[in-house]
């Protein structure tokens, strides 16, 4: 197969998984009203493979399979691959709206993680993880599956290690060994997009003590796999129209609190069993993969922020205004900051022991950080420049009515245009920045791939403070 159809992969969603949205079971997620929403924004993935003047930057020539398949799947060996990587990520979320599709980008990221840290877990203990991983990897790849990671858990009380929680399932945890695999139990949170891929990846969230071993585990599963169970969060629900939230009533992402309620896993499914010591490097290496998705996929949306504050800046005859040029300035200086560290963190990749490379640390995070600190400032930007009517104009109803249409069109109108092309710019800003849509990327900004303070820990840990104090004493024995 190696590449499919859009059609092919809504199909491939109806397997008999068990999601559960606003308390029923949902039948066909494909026809859901609203989780149907997210299949059609996710499914553009498939369809940019498809389209020729893409086929350089989306699909990539196997020379294992001898046969063309996603590039997603290319784990990255230069920079010029990661910078591939990145322009693929940021034009496919522009084409989207700037909503990301995240249905190969999170789990490609997982893979390229499990390829480092189960080749130092072999090295060490004799194990086969990463032929196990490299046969997974290669099926991904032939059945070109979409996939999901889950790695958060529920954790209860966050100062105690799993071991040491109330009740065992806070994380997830092994329960039983068998000769031919595992079995699972317990609840990750966040899991994005999982209603609508076919394999899950299952990561640690954490480092771990000695007396956690059980639940040092790592796995692909089955979305359809007997005992998991996908709740789907209802947060921002069908918008009421086009006109309202141009961008939500056609895009969705959905997050899921995912059980395994005693899945079996067969052996050549799992990645870490009990290697208690790697949990927490093998969360990190995942983290670095995908902040550095994150902040390719992030300039789309301040882009725009941009766009859509300089229109209506023209729009309510304010473009020339001392105050607005400053505040588009700013919004431009924030997003190519981003933007052109995420090109830096490619060009300083670090090169491992597999030959793979990881994207610049210090650079990614940084970009991370400067985009999530800033994040709540550069909404207040676009929101100054809009105005009040983002949250105070008139319903779509009303716009359109004979009754009321005339005065909405005879009042609201701007400069140089229509009442009706304003109230939609307005809408845009409302849509991105204060409806439920909005507020759902601003909660995402500051806990998404991290919080702000993962990244400040993480810039501390991996800055080299060494070649900073030897400069500083050069400096102080010149003479």
């Amino acid at each position: 197969m190696a590449l499919r159809s859009p059609a092919e992969f809504k199909e491939g969603l109806k397997d008999g998984r068990v999601i559960y949205y606003r308390g029923e079971l949902v039948e066909d997620v494909v026809a859901h009203e609203d989780l149907g929403i997210g299949v059609e924004h996710v499914a553009l993935d498939y369809e940019l493979a498809e389209r020729p003047e893409n086929s350089d930057l989306y699909v990539w020539d196997d020379p294992e399979l001898k046969q063309f398949c996603s590039r997603y799947f290319k784990i990255p060996v230069s920079s010029d691959d990661l910078l591939n990587r990145r322009r693929m990520i940021e034009e496919s979320t522009r084409l989207a709206d700037a909503v990301v599709l995240l249905i190969k980008e999170i789990g490609t990221d997982a893979i390229f993680a499990l390829d480092l840290i189960t080749n130092k877990i072999d090295s060490e203990y004799g194990t086969e993880y990463r032929s196990r991983l490299k046969a997974f990897h290669q099926q991904c790849k032939i059945n070109d599956f979409s996939l999901a990671v889950a790695q958060t858990d529920v954790k209860g009380n966050r100062s105690l290690l799993p071991s040491d929680q109330e009740h065992a399932d806070y994380y997830v945890r092994i329960v039983e060994e068998r000769p031919d695999g595992i079995v699972v139990r317990g609840a990750k949170a966040h899991t994005t997009c999982a209603p609508y891929v076919d394999r899950i990846i299952v990561l640690p969230t954490r480092a771990f003590g000695e007396n956690d071993g059980a639940y040092a585990v790592s796995f692909a599963v089955p979305v359809n796999a007997p005992g998991i169970k996908l709740i789907a969060s209802p947060f921002g629900s069908p918008p009421i129209s086009n006109f309202h939230h141009p961008i939500s009533s056609r895009h969705r992402m959905i997050d899921t609190l995912t059980i395994f309620d005693d899945v079996f896993i067969p052996n050549e499914n799992v990645f870490l069993k009990g290697e208690w010591q790697y949990a927490g490097p093998l969360a990190n290496t995942f983290v670095e993969y995908h902040r550095f998705t994150a902040v390719s996929y992030k300039p789309p949306l301040c882009d725009l922020f941009i766009g859509a504050a300089a229109l209506l800046a023209h729009y309510n005859g304010i473009a020339k205004a001392s105050h607005v040029r400053d505040k588009l300035t700013k919004l431009i200086t924030y997003t190519e900051t981003v933007r052109g560290l995420s090109l830096a963190a490619a060009h300083g990749c670090v090169e491992q022991d597999t030959g793979a490379v990881i994207p610049n640390v210090t650079q990614t995070n940084l970009a991370k950080y400067h985009f999530a600190n800033g994040y709540h400032e550069a909404v207040s930007w676009v929101q100054d420049i809009a105005g009040g009517l983002v949250v105070t104009g008139p319903a779509e109803e009303d716009v359109f009515s004979p009754e009321t249409g005339p005065y909405i069109e005879r009042f609201l109108g701007g400069n140089d245009v229509s009442a009706e092309e304003r109230l939609r710019a307005l809408n845009l800003v409302r849509d991105l920045t204060a409806s439920a849509f909005g507020g759902y990327n601003e909660l995402l900004a500051i806990h998404a791939e991290g919080s702000l303070e993962a990244q400040k820990i993480t810039l501390l840990r991996d800055f080299d403070l060494e070649r900073c104090v030897n400069l500083a004493k050069r400096a102080l024995r010149s003479e």
